[in-house]
Parts: structure tokens; C-alpha cells; sequence
């Protein structure tokens, strides 16, 4: 009797654990498509979370697009298409990269400083993304960021200590202070 109450919490907790793993990557995935490709209904989304192995409802994809806060918005070409926040005139990259792939590559190329502003240079189609990710951080030596193709503006308050902001950024972007000069 002890071992199967035993074995039912710990295959309960095991199966929670997976769960969020998997909502979470499920989220990843699913900004990463959202940054990279023009979809503009519901349908496509769930078509190409699908293409990643992610198989949903349209009722669980409707609760992931409110917590990421998308929305809909003219693209370069007059379609309306789901955007993260703030990357509304966001240039998507048409890759043949899945989204998983483009997940598993590290995005970040450098960060160089001019005054109050950081400029982040990103690969193809990720400055979006570190952007969103920037923002849900609040690192409270940002005011804010601007994403535009492969590159970000990172707006600084004034006096903000730049190796205090690279260290907070090395917990989005691990790979930060190998750039550094």
C-alpha cells in the first residue's frame, strides 16, 4: 500500500514537472515562431506548433497567446499578423530553420556601448526575441529596448554601472561575457 501511494505522488509530481517543462518550451517554440514567421489566424499557429511536435487545442494556444500578451498588427506587407510586445514593424526572416533549431542556436553575437545606449547584435531573426526576453527581465538599468532585424537598442538609464548590466544579462544570455572586450 505504502509504495503504490508512493509511486502515485512521485508519477503525480514527475507528470507536473514534464508538464511545465513542456508548457515552457512550448512558449519558447511558440515566441520564436511568432518572431519568425507571418501568421495571422490561429489555424497557422497551431499548424506549425505542430510541424515542431507540439500538439495542442486552440483553447490551450489562446491561453498561451494572452500570458506572451500577443497581438495582432500590420506587417510590412498590410497582412495582420500575430507580434509579440513592441516588435509591431518587427522584419521577420523567412528561414527554413525550425523553430526548435533557431531555439538550440545561440542568437547573440555582441554588445557594444555608446554613451547610455547598448547596441546588441544578434544572427538573423533573433533580435526580437532577446528583446521580449529583456523586457519580462525588467533589469531595472534599462529604460527599454527597440528591436529591429538582427539588432537591439538597449536604452540605459543615466550613470547605469555597465559591468552590473552585463552580469544581469548574462542570466538571458550566457554567453555575454565571452564578447566582452
Amino acid at each position: 500500500m505504502e509504495s503504490t501511494l508512493f509511486f502515485r505522488i512521485f508519477a503525480s509530481e514527475t507528470n507536473s514537472y514534464t508538464k511545465m517543462r513542456d508548457k515552457k518550451s512550448r512558449l519558447e517554440t511558440l515566441k520564436m515562431l511568432i518572431s519568425s514567421k507571418e501568421l495571422g489566424n490561429q489555424d497557422e499557429v497551431l499548424k506549425e506548433l505542430q510541424r515542431e511536435g507540439f500538439q495542442l487545442t486552440q483553447a490551450t494556444l489562446s491561453r498561451d497567446l494572452k500570458q506572451l500578451k500577443v497581438a495582432k498588427a500590420a506587417s510590412m506587407n498590410g497582412k495582420y499578423v500575430y507580434v509579440l510586445p513592441n516588435e509591431t514593424m518587427y522584419k521577420r526572416v523567412h528561414s527554413d530553420s525550425t523553430a526548435r533549431d533557431m531555439l538550440e542556436s545561440p542568437g547573440f553575437l555582441s554588445l557594444d556601448f555608446t554613451g547610455n545606449i547598448g547596441v546588441v547584435r544578434t544572427r538573423r531573426g533573433f533580435a526580437s526575441l532577446l528583446a521580449y526576453n529583456i523586457d519580462m527581465v525588467e533589469i531595472p538599468s534599462i529604460l527599454g529596448t527597440i528591436a529591429g532585424y538582427n539588432t537591439i537598442l538597449l536604452i540605459l538609464k543615466e550613470g547605469a554601472n555597465r559591468e552590473d548590466l552585463i552580469a544581469e544579462l548574462s542570466e538571458i544570455i550566457p554567453d555575454i561575457k565571452k564578447t566582452m572586450r
